[in-house]
C-alpha cells in the first residue's frame, strides 16, 4: 500500500495508509501513513469495538489536513484487551508436546503433522461457521505445505512443489496458509483469548511457529533477494523475529 500510495498522488488522488510494520513505511515514504502498534490481521486495533476503531480511523483521516508529506505518525493508544471466557485449561483442547527449539533445523515435521491432525476437527468447525477460509493460496493440502517448508529448512529441495508458482511465492504462500489453518481452528475452540495471547500460543508453543521462526533465518541468509524477502517481511510476525 505504500508504494501503491505514490502511484495515485501522481494521478492527482491524496491517499492515507495504516502501517501495521513502521520498518515498511520508513523506507518507502508513503504521502501519508499512521502506523498502529497492533497484531498483523488487525489494523483497526480490535474486533467488536466500533469506538476504538473509530478513534484509528479519525487519526489516520487527519492526516489529510496536513499541508505536505510524506507523514509518518504513530498512534498512541494500545488495542483493549478483549474479554476471555472463564475456561479452566487450554482454550483449544490439543495436547501439543513442547515445540523444538527455533534454533534446532530437525524434529519439526512429525510433531507439526501431528499438530495438524489434531487441529484438523477444529479447522472443519471453523469453515462450517465462517463458510470461508484463508487457506488455498499456495496450491497445497496443509500437510503437503508443512512438508514443503520443512523441507527447505532441512536444505532438502529448493524447487517450487506446485507448477507455475515460484520457489518464493510457494516459500510465502504455503507459510500463509500453515499460520492461516492454526488461527483459524484456534478460534473456533470453546472459550475466547485475545489475539496477543493467540499469537504466543502459535509463535512460541507450537513446533509450526518454532520451524517458520527458523526458517526465517534460513532465509535471511540465502543467496536470492526474494527469497530473503520473505524471510524479512512475510514469514513471521514481527515482535517473534528476535529469541
Amino acid at each position: 500500500m505504500s508504494a501503491l500510495g505514490h502511484y495515485l498522488e501522481d494521478e492527482g488522488l491524496s491517499t492515507v495508509s495504516i502501517s501495521l510494520l513502521r520498518e515498511h513505511a520508513e523506507t518507502m515514504h508513503p504521502p501519508r501513513t499512521l502506523w498502529v502498534p497492533f497484531p498483523f490481521g488487525r489494523p483497526l486495533g480490535a474486533a467488536n469495538d466500533p469506538a476504538f476503531q473509530m478513534r484509528v480511523l479519525r487519526a489516520a483521516l487527519d492526516l489529510f489536513h496536513r499541508p505536505s508529506g510524506p507523514v509518518l505518525e504513530d498512534f498512541p493508544e494500545d488495542a483493549p484487551a478483549q474479554a476471555v471466557d472463564d475456561m479452566d485449561g487450554q482454550f483449544c483442547p490439543v495436547s501439543f508436546p513442547k515445540p523444538p527449539a527455533p534454533e534446532d533445523r530437525t524434529g519439526f515435521r512429525e510433531a507439526i503433522l501431528s499438530e495438524i491432525d489434531q487441529l484438523a476437527p477444529w479447522y472443519d468447525v471453523s469453515c462450517e461457521r465462517r463458510g470461508r477460509t484463508m487457506v488455498g493460496l499456495g496450491g497445497l493440502a496443509i500437510p503437503d505445505a508443512a512438508r514443503f517448508l520443512d523441507a527447505w529448512l532441512a536444505d532438502e529441495t529448493r524447487e517450487s512443489p506446485v507448477t507455475d508458482m515460484s520457489k518464493v511465492d510457494a516459500l510465502r504462500w504455503c507459510g500463509a496458509d500453515l499460520k492461516a489453518f492454526y488461527f483459524e481452528a484456534v478460534t473456533a475452540r470453546p472459550g475466547r483469548m485475545d489475539a496477543k495471547q493467540i499469537s504466543d500460543w502459535f509463535w512460541l508453543g507450537t513446533s509450526a511457529g518454532a520451524m517458520l521462526r527458523a526458517l526465517r533465518k534460513v532465509l535471511l541468509a540465502d543467496a536470492e533477494s526474494g527469497i530473503r524477502d520473505v524471510g524479512n517481511f512475510m514469514l513471521v510476525a514481527e515482535e517473534y523475529c528476535h529469541d
